[in-house]
């Protein structure tokens, strides 16, 4: 019998990474997506396959899958500040329903659940690198506040599941991560770069340039996933590339990258957008032996060459409207 794994918000940029790659691994996966950020085209080659099906469901009312299930991979959640800014209650009703549904869900089949924590919940830190025992330093009540909070409280449930009722549960903390079917328009720096440079526009970096990020490609994040998954480890892990650059300097490696001219243009930052991001990926290291291998260079390469090959309206498509 093969083994069954539901990975919610399976239509999105890591879930839909997720549920080929455990197809490949020859798993019967069950995707779950309510499309609000989503897109089907992500799993549209999955959909003629046996061994994939599909639900059409939002998380945070109660999730009903027949059949055992041996793991849950809880990827549910907008991901980027254009989406959770305009449906913040949506951004912490699947933080929190949606993840206590999912918890409620592993505890009656016996599956081991893994939640898709992030670097969001260490704030704008005041310590760098970031480590797994960083508490952070974030504002519960600013316009960030609904998507870190929404991950905090997901990763104090998740712990409360599994000291009280023994659910098998791991926690994976996501650093910034790239490559193919990310959205242009989501308003993350990597894909607005990209999309700025292939619509002939000046690239804008808010602040003077100086944050920094730290950006770990696709494959090498799902590598880290599936370790994690399949290890002991049931605290927080982070995962992420260590390899930190300034906006500025990420700016004119796009603008290199796509042979383009354009200048840089400034704009003031938005409250709270985070000064340091850099993962602590020593735990990672130890307990996985794991460590990202794609380089920026390689890695930015693939996913120019992704987003060059979308059609041309994809380009000034605006971002979704979400209902209230």
């Amino acid at each position: 019998m093969k083994k069954r794994i539901l990975i919610t918000g399976a239509a999105g940029f890591l879930g839909s990474h997720l549920c080929h790659r455990f197809i490949k691994e020859d798993y019967h996966v069950i995707g779950m997506d309510n499309l609000i950020t989503g897109d089907l085209k992500n799993i549209e080659p999955l959909f003629a396959l046996e061994q994939f099906e599909f639900y059409h469901h939002d998380i945070s009312k109660f999730i009903h899958v027949p059949g055992h299930i041996d793991y849950i991979l809880h990827f549910a959640s907008p991901a980027s500040p254009i989406d959770y800014l305009k449906i913040p209650i949506q951004t912490l009703k699947v933080g929190s329903l949606g993840t206590h549904n999912c918890l409620g869900l592993a505890k009656a089949k016996g599956a081991r659940i893994l939640v898709a924590s992030t670097s969001e919940v260490y704030g704008d830190p005041l310590v760098h690198p970031q480590t797994e025992d960083y508490w952070g330093n974030v504002n519960p009540v600013g316009p960030r506040g609904v998507y870190d909070e929404a991950k905090r409280f997901q990763e104090a449930i998740t712990m409360a599941y599994h000291t009280f009722h023994g659910v098998q549960t791991r926690i994976v903390r996501i650093f910034n991560t790239y490559g193919p079917r990310m959205r242009l328009n989501d308003g993350r720096a990597l894909p607005a770069f990209i999309g700025q440079a292939l619509r002939g526009e000046d690239l804008t970096v808010f602040g003077d340039g100086s944050q920094t990020r730290s950006f770990c490609y696709v494959d090498d994040l799902v590598e880290g996933i599936c370790r994690l998954l399949y290890s002991d480890y049931v605290h927080p892990v982070n995962i992420g590339n260590p390899d930190e650059i300034s906006l500025k300097d990420f700016a004119e490696e796009i603008i290199k990258l796509t042979g383009t001219h354009q200048k840089i243009v400034y704009k003031p930052l938005p409250t709270d957008d985070p000064k340091q991001r850099q993962p602590d990926i020593s735990l990672a290291k130890r307990i996985l032996q794991w460590n990202p291998e794609v380089s920026r260079a390689e890695g930015l390469k693939i996913t120019f060459d992704y987003f060059k090959s979308l059609p041309k309206e994809e380009l000034y498509k605006l971002p979704k409207e979400f209902k209230k």
